[in-house]
Protein backbone atom coordinates (compact mmCIF):
# COMPACT_ATOMS: atom_id res chain seq x y z
CA UNK A 1 0.00 0.00 0.00
CA UNK A 2 1.32 3.49 -0.87
CA UNK A 3 1.10 6.74 1.44
CA UNK A 4 -2.54 7.36 0.75
CA UNK A 5 -3.95 3.85 1.58
CA UNK A 6 -2.07 4.39 5.33
CA UNK A 7 -3.69 7.81 5.41
CA UNK A 8 -6.91 6.52 4.73
CA UNK A 9 -6.26 3.83 7.75
CA UNK A 10 -5.61 7.17 9.95
CA UNK A 11 -8.48 8.30 8.99
CA UNK A 12 -10.91 5.44 8.89
CA UNK A 13 -9.50 5.20 12.55
CA UNK A 14 -10.51 8.69 13.20
CA UNK A 15 -13.46 8.19 11.66
CA UNK A 16 -14.27 4.98 13.78
CA UNK A 17 -13.57 7.22 17.06
CA UNK A 18 -15.55 10.20 16.49
CA UNK A 19 -18.30 8.18 15.79
CA UNK A 20 -17.87 5.73 18.78
CA UNK A 21 -18.21 8.92 20.89
CA UNK A 22 -20.85 9.93 19.08
CA UNK A 23 -22.96 6.92 19.88
CA UNK A 24 -21.60 4.30 22.25
CA UNK A 25 -22.96 1.24 20.06
CA UNK A 26 -20.85 1.87 17.40
CA UNK A 27 -17.91 -0.07 18.05
CA UNK A 28 -19.90 -2.66 19.46
CA UNK A 29 -18.51 -6.11 18.18
CA UNK A 30 -22.45 -6.44 16.70
CA UNK A 31 -22.10 -3.27 15.26
CA UNK A 32 -18.38 -3.74 13.35
CA UNK A 33 -19.30 -7.27 12.26
CA UNK A 34 -22.64 -5.62 10.75
CA UNK A 35 -20.50 -3.27 9.48
CA UNK A 36 -18.41 -5.73 7.85
CA UNK A 37 -20.92 -7.48 6.27
CA UNK A 38 -22.17 -4.64 4.91
CA UNK A 39 -19.31 -3.50 3.26
CA UNK A 40 -18.61 -7.02 1.59
CA UNK A 41 -20.27 -6.44 -1.82
CA UNK A 42 -18.76 -2.98 -2.39
CA UNK A 43 -15.50 -4.18 -1.28
CA UNK A 44 -15.96 -7.29 -4.04
CA UNK A 45 -16.97 -4.71 -6.63
CA UNK A 46 -14.13 -2.18 -5.73
CA UNK A 47 -11.95 -4.98 -6.01
CA UNK A 48 -12.48 -5.45 -10.01
CA UNK A 49 -12.89 -1.87 -10.58
CA UNK A 50 -9.28 -1.32 -9.47
CA UNK A 51 -8.03 -3.26 -12.68
CA UNK A 52 -10.50 -1.34 -14.51
CA UNK A 53 -9.42 2.34 -13.31
CA UNK A 54 -5.85 1.50 -13.54
CA UNK A 55 -6.21 0.32 -16.85
CA UNK A 56 -7.44 3.99 -17.66
CA UNK A 57 -11.00 2.76 -18.08
CA UNK A 58 -14.34 3.05 -16.27
CA UNK A 59 -17.09 0.70 -15.76
CA UNK A 60 -20.76 2.51 -15.09
CA UNK A 61 -22.68 -0.50 -15.91
CA UNK A 62 -21.45 -2.44 -12.46
CA UNK A 63 -24.10 -1.61 -10.53
CA UNK A 64 -26.98 -2.53 -12.56
CA UNK A 65 -24.98 -5.69 -13.45
CA UNK A 66 -25.24 -6.53 -9.44
CA UNK A 67 -29.07 -5.68 -10.04
CA UNK A 68 -29.30 -7.88 -13.07
CA UNK A 69 -27.23 -11.30 -11.78
CA UNK A 70 -28.57 -11.03 -8.43
CA UNK A 71 -32.45 -11.13 -9.98
CA UNK A 72 -30.83 -13.75 -12.35
CA UNK A 73 -29.65 -15.64 -9.51
CA UNK A 74 -32.73 -15.40 -7.26
CA UNK A 75 -35.34 -16.25 -10.23
CA UNK A 76 -32.73 -19.24 -10.52
CA UNK A 77 -33.14 -20.40 -6.86
CA UNK A 78 -37.00 -19.22 -6.40
CA UNK A 79 -39.18 -19.88 -9.54
CA UNK A 80 -36.94 -22.82 -10.94
CA UNK A 81 -35.82 -24.14 -7.38
CA UNK A 82 -32.29 -24.88 -8.77
CA UNK A 83 -29.67 -25.92 -6.17
CA UNK A 84 -27.33 -23.17 -4.88
CA UNK A 85 -24.18 -24.36 -6.37
CA UNK A 86 -25.31 -24.49 -10.00
CA UNK A 87 -27.39 -20.77 -9.35
CA UNK A 88 -23.92 -19.44 -8.36
CA UNK A 89 -21.87 -21.17 -11.62
CA UNK A 90 -24.61 -19.55 -13.79
CA UNK A 91 -24.83 -16.17 -12.46
CA UNK A 92 -20.64 -15.89 -12.37
CA UNK A 93 -20.48 -17.14 -16.13
CA UNK A 94 -23.26 -14.48 -17.07
CA UNK A 95 -20.83 -11.50 -15.63
CA UNK A 96 -18.39 -13.24 -17.52
CA UNK A 97 -19.85 -12.99 -20.65
CA UNK A 98 -21.00 -9.52 -19.58
CA UNK A 99 -17.33 -8.40 -19.27
CA UNK A 100 -16.57 -10.21 -22.66
CA UNK A 101 -19.46 -8.36 -24.37
CA UNK A 102 -18.19 -5.40 -23.14
CA UNK A 103 -14.56 -5.99 -23.05
CA UNK A 104 -14.73 -6.54 -26.85
CA UNK A 105 -17.12 -3.45 -27.66
CA UNK A 106 -14.18 -1.01 -26.24
CA UNK A 107 -11.03 -3.24 -26.89
CA UNK A 108 -11.33 -4.46 -30.75
CA UNK A 109 -14.29 -1.70 -32.05
CA UNK A 110 -12.35 1.59 -29.77
CA UNK A 111 -15.87 2.95 -28.40
CA UNK A 112 -15.08 4.84 -25.66
CA UNK A 113 -15.59 2.82 -22.04
CA UNK A 114 -17.80 5.59 -20.99
CA UNK A 115 -20.27 4.65 -23.74
CA UNK A 116 -20.14 1.25 -23.59
CA UNK A 117 -21.01 0.91 -19.98
CA UNK A 118 -23.55 3.48 -19.98
CA UNK A 119 -25.32 2.12 -22.32
CA UNK A 120 -24.86 -1.22 -20.67
CA UNK A 121 -26.40 0.64 -17.47
CA UNK A 122 -29.22 1.26 -18.79
CA UNK A 123 -29.40 -1.90 -21.17
CA UNK A 124 -28.84 -4.31 -17.66
CA UNK A 125 -31.63 -2.12 -15.53
CA UNK A 126 -34.25 -2.58 -18.66
CA UNK A 127 -33.38 -6.38 -18.72
CA UNK A 128 -33.71 -6.63 -15.28
CA UNK A 129 -37.53 -4.98 -15.40
CA UNK A 130 -38.34 -7.56 -18.17
CA UNK A 131 -36.90 -10.92 -16.43
CA UNK A 132 -38.10 -10.33 -12.86
CA UNK A 133 -41.37 -8.55 -14.46
CA UNK A 134 -40.81 -5.90 -12.17
CA UNK A 135 -41.47 -7.87 -8.88
CA UNK A 136 -39.24 -8.34 -5.42
CA UNK A 137 -38.48 -12.51 -6.01
CA UNK A 138 -38.54 -13.85 -2.43
CA UNK A 139 -37.19 -15.63 -0.55
CA UNK A 140 -34.20 -17.64 -1.43
CA UNK A 141 -33.35 -20.77 -0.12
CA UNK A 142 -31.21 -21.37 3.53
CA UNK A 143 -28.36 -22.67 1.59
CA UNK A 144 -28.46 -19.45 -0.59
CA UNK A 145 -28.81 -17.26 2.23
CA UNK A 146 -25.47 -18.67 3.62
CA UNK A 147 -23.45 -16.54 0.83
CA UNK A 148 -24.41 -13.40 2.30
CA UNK A 149 -26.11 -14.33 5.99
CA UNK A 150 -23.62 -17.15 7.52
CA UNK A 151 -20.92 -16.47 9.60
CA UNK A 152 -17.78 -18.48 10.79
CA UNK A 153 -17.61 -20.73 13.83
CA UNK A 154 -15.35 -19.09 16.71
CA UNK A 155 -12.95 -22.19 15.75
CA UNK A 156 -12.92 -21.50 12.36
CA UNK A 157 -12.41 -17.97 12.54
CA UNK A 158 -9.58 -18.75 14.83
CA UNK A 159 -7.85 -21.30 12.39
CA UNK A 160 -8.02 -19.27 9.30
CA UNK A 161 -6.51 -16.10 11.30
CA UNK A 162 -4.29 -18.28 12.23
CA UNK A 163 -3.09 -19.44 8.57
CA UNK A 164 -3.76 -15.79 7.41
CA UNK A 165 -0.67 -14.67 10.29
CA UNK A 166 1.18 -17.39 8.38
CA UNK A 167 1.49 -16.09 5.45
CA UNK A 168 1.87 -12.67 6.17
CA UNK A 169 4.49 -13.67 7.91
CA UNK A 170 5.86 -15.82 5.25
CA UNK A 171 5.42 -13.01 2.27
CA UNK A 172 6.95 -10.13 4.53
CA UNK A 173 10.59 -12.48 4.90
CA UNK A 174 10.06 -14.29 1.29
CA UNK A 175 10.18 -10.69 -0.05
CA UNK A 176 13.15 -9.52 2.30
CA UNK A 177 14.57 -12.71 1.06
CA UNK A 178 14.25 -11.57 -2.59
CA UNK A 179 15.64 -8.36 -2.17
CA UNK A 180 18.63 -9.44 -0.46
CA UNK A 181 19.20 -12.35 -3.20
CA UNK A 182 18.99 -9.30 -5.69
CA UNK A 183 21.52 -6.75 -3.63
CA UNK A 184 18.51 -4.37 -3.04
CA UNK A 185 18.56 -2.50 -0.06
CA UNK A 186 16.41 -3.53 2.91
CA UNK A 187 14.96 -3.00 6.16
CA UNK A 188 16.48 -4.48 9.70
CA UNK A 189 14.95 -7.65 10.53
CA UNK A 190 13.71 -5.99 13.98
CA UNK A 191 11.04 -3.93 11.77
CA UNK A 192 10.25 -6.86 9.58
CA UNK A 193 9.94 -8.93 13.09
CA UNK A 194 7.83 -5.60 14.39
CA UNK A 195 5.54 -5.51 10.66
CA UNK A 196 4.83 -9.11 11.42
CA UNK A 197 4.04 -8.40 15.31
CA UNK A 198 1.58 -5.25 14.34
CA UNK A 199 -0.29 -7.27 11.24
CA UNK A 200 -0.53 -10.14 14.29
CA UNK A 201 -2.06 -7.89 16.70
CA UNK A 202 -4.86 -6.93 13.68
CA UNK A 203 -5.62 -10.28 12.20
CA UNK A 204 -5.92 -12.14 16.08
CA UNK A 205 -7.80 -8.86 16.95
CA UNK A 206 -10.38 -8.59 14.66
CA UNK A 207 -11.12 -12.09 15.28
CA UNK A 208 -11.45 -11.93 18.36
CA UNK A 209 -13.96 -8.68 18.25
CA UNK A 210 -15.79 -11.00 15.25
CA UNK A 211 -15.58 -13.82 17.32
CA UNK A 212 -17.86 -12.02 20.39
CA UNK A 213 -20.61 -11.91 18.80
CA UNK A 214 -21.20 -14.37 15.72
CA UNK A 215 -18.11 -15.04 14.19
CA UNK A 216 -16.53 -13.47 11.01
CA UNK A 217 -19.19 -12.67 8.39
CA UNK A 218 -18.63 -15.70 5.39
CA UNK A 219 -18.87 -12.31 2.87
CA UNK A 220 -16.10 -10.84 4.53
CA UNK A 221 -14.13 -14.05 4.05
CA UNK A 222 -15.26 -14.06 0.62
CA UNK A 223 -13.81 -10.47 0.08
CA UNK A 224 -10.07 -10.97 1.63
CA UNK A 225 -10.29 -14.35 -0.77
CA UNK A 226 -10.98 -12.36 -3.90
CA UNK A 227 -8.29 -9.58 -2.32
CA UNK A 228 -5.81 -12.09 -2.19
CA UNK A 229 -6.23 -13.42 -5.58
CA UNK A 230 -6.25 -10.13 -7.37
CA UNK A 231 -3.65 -9.10 -5.46
CA UNK A 232 -1.42 -12.06 -6.74
CA UNK A 233 -2.78 -10.72 -10.39
CA UNK A 234 -1.66 -7.49 -10.50
CA UNK A 235 1.19 -7.70 -8.17
CA UNK A 236 2.97 -10.92 -9.86
CA UNK A 237 1.71 -11.58 -13.00
CA UNK A 238 2.82 -10.53 -16.43
CA UNK A 239 -0.87 -9.57 -16.95
CA UNK A 240 -1.10 -7.07 -13.88
CA UNK A 241 2.32 -5.41 -14.43
CA UNK A 242 0.81 -4.93 -18.10
CA UNK A 243 -2.30 -3.51 -17.35
CA UNK A 244 -0.61 -0.68 -15.34
CA UNK A 245 1.47 -0.30 -17.86
CA UNK A 246 -1.16 0.28 -19.82
CA UNK A 247 -2.62 2.84 -17.84
CA UNK A 248 0.61 4.58 -17.12
CA UNK A 249 1.20 5.33 -21.03
CA UNK A 250 -0.51 3.58 -22.98
CA UNK A 251 1.85 4.51 -26.12
CA UNK A 252 4.62 3.16 -24.77
CA UNK A 253 3.34 0.07 -24.12
CA UNK A 254 1.98 -0.48 -27.33
CA UNK A 255 5.47 0.03 -28.03
CA UNK A 256 6.84 -2.67 -26.46
CA UNK A 257 4.59 -5.23 -27.35
CA UNK A 258 2.03 -5.00 -24.82
CA UNK A 259 -1.28 -6.64 -26.76
CA UNK A 260 -3.16 -3.74 -25.76
CA UNK A 261 -6.53 -5.12 -26.77
CA UNK A 262 -6.57 -8.49 -25.18
CA UNK A 263 -5.50 -7.15 -21.95
CA UNK A 264 -8.35 -4.59 -21.96
CA UNK A 265 -11.12 -7.46 -22.76
CA UNK A 266 -9.63 -9.74 -20.06
CA UNK A 267 -9.76 -6.30 -17.51
CA UNK A 268 -13.22 -6.36 -18.21
CA UNK A 269 -14.07 -9.86 -18.01
CA UNK A 270 -12.99 -10.07 -14.82
CA UNK A 271 -14.39 -6.76 -13.41
CA UNK A 272 -17.88 -7.93 -14.72
CA UNK A 273 -17.56 -11.53 -13.08
CA UNK A 274 -16.69 -10.03 -9.49
CA UNK A 275 -19.95 -7.44 -10.13
CA UNK A 276 -21.43 -10.94 -10.45
CA UNK A 277 -19.91 -11.99 -7.35
CA UNK A 278 -20.87 -9.13 -5.61
CA UNK A 279 -24.66 -9.49 -7.03
CA UNK A 280 -24.85 -13.16 -5.61
CA UNK A 281 -23.67 -11.78 -2.14
CA UNK A 282 -26.14 -8.59 -2.23
CA UNK A 283 -29.53 -10.88 -3.20
CA UNK A 284 -28.23 -13.42 -0.31
CA UNK A 285 -28.12 -10.93 2.78
CA UNK A 286 -31.20 -9.55 1.65
CA UNK A 287 -32.59 -12.19 0.90
CA UNK A 288 -34.37 -11.07 -2.19
CA UNK A 289 -34.02 -9.80 -5.41
CA UNK A 290 -35.55 -6.23 -6.31
CA UNK A 291 -35.86 -4.52 -9.08
CA UNK A 292 -33.51 -1.45 -7.49
CA UNK A 293 -31.01 -3.75 -6.23
CA UNK A 294 -27.46 -1.98 -7.33
CA UNK A 295 -28.95 0.95 -7.63
CA UNK A 296 -25.68 3.90 -7.58
CA UNK A 297 -23.49 1.03 -6.68
CA UNK A 298 -21.08 1.88 -8.99
CA UNK A 299 -20.31 5.29 -8.03
CA UNK A 300 -19.91 3.21 -4.36
CA UNK A 301 -17.27 0.95 -6.14
CA UNK A 302 -15.45 4.07 -8.00
CA UNK A 303 -15.61 5.87 -4.64
CA UNK A 304 -14.18 3.13 -2.50
CA UNK A 305 -11.31 2.73 -5.11
CA UNK A 306 -10.34 6.66 -5.07
CA UNK A 307 -10.53 7.22 -2.05
CA UNK A 308 -8.12 4.17 -1.41
CA UNK A 309 -5.53 5.44 -3.75
CA UNK A 310 -6.54 4.41 -6.83
CA UNK A 311 -6.19 6.92 -9.64
CA UNK A 312 -8.50 8.22 -12.17
CA UNK A 313 -5.80 8.60 -15.27
CA UNK A 314 -4.32 5.30 -14.79
CA UNK A 315 -1.46 3.30 -13.65
CA UNK A 316 -1.92 3.86 -10.27
CA UNK A 317 -3.85 1.48 -7.60
CA UNK A 318 -4.09 -1.33 -4.85
CA UNK A 319 -6.48 -3.83 -3.52
CA UNK A 320 -5.60 -2.97 -0.38
CA UNK A 321 -6.40 0.26 -0.71
CA UNK A 322 -9.85 -0.16 -2.48
CA UNK A 323 -11.16 -2.30 0.69
CA UNK A 324 -9.75 0.53 2.90
CA UNK A 325 -12.17 2.83 0.66
CA UNK A 326 -15.12 0.86 0.54
CA UNK A 327 -14.57 0.34 5.11
CA UNK A 328 -14.49 3.98 5.02
CA UNK A 329 -17.60 4.38 2.87
CA UNK A 330 -19.67 1.57 4.89
CA UNK A 331 -18.55 3.56 7.85
CA UNK A 332 -19.90 6.61 6.95
CA UNK A 333 -23.15 5.04 6.31
CA UNK A 334 -23.04 2.75 9.29
CA UNK A 335 -22.37 5.74 11.64
CA UNK A 336 -24.25 8.19 10.20
CA UNK A 337 -27.75 5.78 10.34
CA UNK A 338 -26.89 5.16 14.21
CA UNK A 339 -27.25 8.47 14.46
CA UNK A 340 -30.35 8.56 12.80
CA UNK A 341 -28.85 11.40 10.71
CA UNK A 342 -31.36 12.32 7.08
CA UNK A 343 -30.39 10.62 4.25
CA UNK A 344 -29.38 13.54 2.18
CA UNK A 345 -26.43 14.03 4.97
CA UNK A 346 -25.00 10.79 3.75
CA UNK A 347 -25.10 11.63 -0.06
CA UNK A 348 -23.60 15.21 0.69
CA UNK A 349 -20.72 13.48 3.14
CA UNK A 350 -19.53 11.04 1.12
CA UNK A 351 -19.38 13.06 -2.42
CA UNK A 352 -17.81 15.99 -0.49
CA UNK A 353 -15.08 12.91 0.29
CA UNK A 354 -14.87 11.62 -2.91
CA UNK A 355 -14.19 15.25 -4.20
CA UNK A 356 -11.39 15.93 -1.51
CA UNK A 357 -10.00 12.16 -2.49
CA UNK A 358 -9.47 12.96 -5.93
CA UNK A 359 -8.38 16.72 -5.68
CA UNK A 360 -5.43 14.86 -2.95
CA UNK A 361 -4.58 12.74 -6.29
CA UNK A 362 -3.76 15.52 -8.03
CA UNK A 363 -2.31 17.50 -6.10
CA UNK A 364 -0.09 14.46 -5.34
CA UNK A 365 0.95 14.05 -8.52
CA UNK A 366 1.20 18.07 -9.44
CA UNK A 367 4.03 17.99 -6.86
CA UNK A 368 5.70 15.03 -8.07
CA UNK A 369 6.33 16.91 -11.53
CA UNK A 370 7.17 20.05 -9.64
CA UNK A 371 9.96 18.53 -7.51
Amino acid sequence: MDVRAYTMIGALVVIWLLFSLMNETFLTPRNLSNLFLQMSGTAVLAIGMVLVIVAGQIDLSVGSLVGLTGGVAAILNVWYDWNTVPVVIVTIALGAVVGLIQGWWIAYRAVPAFIVTLGGMLVYRGILLMVSGSKTIAPLSPAFRKIGQAYMGTGTGLLLAVIALLITVFVIFRKRASRIQYGFEVSSVEISIAKSVGYGVLILGFTFVMNQYQGIPVPFVTVILMAIIFTFISKNTVFGRQVYAIGGNAEASSLSGINIKRRLLLVFVLCNTLAAVSGIIFTARLNAATVTAGNMLELDAIAACVIGGTSLVGGAGTIPGAIIGALVMASLDNGMSIMNLDSYWQYIVKGLILVMAVWVDIYTRQKKKVS
